[in-house]
């Protein structure tokens, strides 16, 4: 062979590169959706292209004959394998499938026949000739009616396929929509290139036009597998996630018929899809216990039915969302059914494990409280014990205050804290030493000194103890004035805590009613005098009030 020669058939042994990259990429992808059968769709182009190279070099006219009938073999390979591909590629709900299927083997099978008989009636290769080219030479002949039906039911059969491919071309994404265009375009390329030869047309002067097409397709293609990931990445189909899905959906118009129903609703509805599609939804769904009927004329909804089966009780969540088209009308609505049975069920559980846990939690507290409220009087009664003078104080002064916050309207919580807070009002009197706390006389003012340490004293004791930190104001407080006069901090009118001004009264009331070393018990009227002189100075003059009117009720 000659260097002009080679020369020449580079771009076809180009052509032929190309195809078995192809190949070889989608047959190491047989796993993939669509690339088994894109593969013998591959192998059929790699093989008409090598039968073409090798028939051009070829000198004898059997031989010719033998490696044309080879290229129709391979376009029979590409007639089968083609539609394959697109209908799986494009996940096509074929509505006749053995049909479409028996079409697509059928035809080629009876050209795969038809070549058996040229051997013996010329049905292809009638009046076969070699032609002499630049270089080589090829088989003429004259064209069949068999030739040329073949070659429209390929061209019609490309033509429904590329309306596949189109078609979804229209419903994906911009990702797949690419993809998609790429399988399109390499396809058309491939299969309309033969047309050429037909209408004697060549890309270039002696060279046959078929390979190069085919090339221009497999350029494309290839473009597919380093951009858009052929096999890598493939489209799932939408029928198959309506079809997959496990809740019940059905598909309205703007009449309300039928639309569509996946499987999981005709399974409910006990019909088939020819028994409910285009009929009206009020009559599909008269006695169906979810209430698709009462949402036919809203957009959006959503709510939940309960029904009976077999003696359990099923629940469905439904949810109605309006459909647009192109230009934002509406044209239906979809209904998706979802069954929240074990849902509810698992929040009745969690309802009642809360439940019991609260009333746990709450009997739990309630003996914490109770503990606390033993404690708490267990301190004052062992600082009553040290101090009998002082012995049943707690008790009584605990009484009137929380008389006086009953009247006063605070609430039983709040009272709660207060009961608390009065009980331990004097607990910070631990820290007095005996000879002060149970001086007969006057104190020295280094004594008082000593004495006004016990609310600090109170504070530091009972602060690091949260339940009491509402509690704490009335051990902390209680000898707080009106005035400002108080101590330890020296508040003044409503910056002293409610519950220490109530407190305040109380204590003096009670103090000044009883027999104290120090001090004889005063007459009652004596005391009321007192109370009122020192309204405003060192009790709350709206305390003062509220008592004077228990006091007068004969309550305290």
């Amino acid at each position: 062979m000659t260097p002009n020669e080679i020369t020449y058939l580079i771009p076809y042994f180009a052509a032929l590169t190309l195809s078995l990259g192809v190949l070889f990429y989608a047959w190491s992808r047989q796993n993939a959706r669509g690339a088994a059968s894109f593969s013998w769709y591959m192998v059929g182009q790699t093989l008409w292209i090598a039968a073409f190279i090798l028939g051009l070099i070829s000198k004898s006219l059997t031989t010719k004959l033998f490696l044309d009938t080879l290229q129709w073999f391979a376009y029979i390979m590409i007639g089968m394998a083609l539609p394959v591909f697109v209908i799986q590629y494009t996940e096509q709900k074929i509505n006749n499938p053995k049909f479409i299927f028996g079409m697509i083997y059928t035809v080629p099978g009876l050209l795969g026949a038809a070549l058996i008989g040229d051997f013996f009636f010329n049905w292809f290769h009638r009046d076969p000739k070699i032609s002499p080219l630049q270089y080589f030479s090829v088989l003429s002949y004259v064209s069949t009616p068999i030739i040329y039906g073949y070659a429209i039911y390929i061209y019609l059969l490309t033509i429904w396929l590329l309306y596949l491919l189109i078609r979804r071309i229209i419903q994906h994404h911009n990702f797949y929509q690419v993809q998609t265009l790429l399988v399109a375009t390499g396809i058309f390329f491939s299969v309309f290139g033969t047309i050429l030869p037909l209408l004697d047309i060549r890309i270039y002067p002696q060279y046959a036009s078929t390979p190069f097409t085919g090339a221009i397709g497999n350029l494309l293609v290839i473009l597919g597998f380093s951009q858009f990931g052929f096999f890598e990445i493939n489209p799932i189909g939408r029928d198959k996630v309506f079809e997959a899905l496990v809740e019940p959906v059905v598909i309205l118009d703007n009449n309300n018929l039928v639309v569509d129903a996946n499987s999981s609703m005709l399974d409910l509805l006990g019909q088939t899809s020819n028994e409910v599609i285009g009929k009206a939804a009020k009559e599909v769904f008269a006695t169906f216990p979810i209430p698709i009927k009462q949402y036919m004329q809203v957009s959006y909804a959503r709510t939940e039915a309960n029904f009976v089966i077999g003696g359990t009780t099923i629940c469905y969540e439904l949810t109605v969302w309006p459909l647009y088209n192109e230009r934002k009308e509406m044209t239906g609505r979809i209904y998706i059914s979802h069954d929240i049975t074990a849902q509810k069920e698992l929040e009745r559980e969690l309802r009642k494990l809360n439940s019991e846990l609260e009333d746990r939690v709450r009997a739990r507290t309630s003996e914490l409280a109770e503990a606390y409220d033993t404690t708490l009087e267990g301190w004052a009664r062992a600082l009553e014990l040290r101090d009998k003078e002082t012995e049943g104080h707690s008790r009584r002064v605990t009484e009137i205050t929380l008389k006086i916050a009953r009247a006063m309207k605070i609430s039983e919580d709040n009272i709660e804290h207060i009961r608390r807070g009065a009980i331990l009002h004097d607990i910070g009197k631990m820290s007095i030493p005996d000879e002060i706390l149970h001086k007969p006389g006057k104190l020295t003012e280094q004594e008082r000194e000593i004495i006004k340490e016990h609310p600090d004293t109170a504070y530091k004791l009972l602060s690091p103890i949260p339940f009491l930190k509402k509690a704490l104001v009335i051990p902390y407080s209680h000898h707080e004035k009106w005035d400002g006069s108080g101590y330890p901090q020296g508040l003044k009118g409503e910056e002293i805590p409610l519950a220490a001004r109530i407190f305040a009264v109380a204590d003096v009331w009670d103090a000044l009613g009883s027999d104290r070393c120090y001090n004889q018990a005063w007459q009652r009227e004596k005391i009321i005098a007192y109370l009122a002189e020192e309204s405003g100075r060192h009790f709350d003059p709206i305390i003062i009030n509220i008592f004077f009117s228990l006091v007068e009720k004969g309550e305290i």
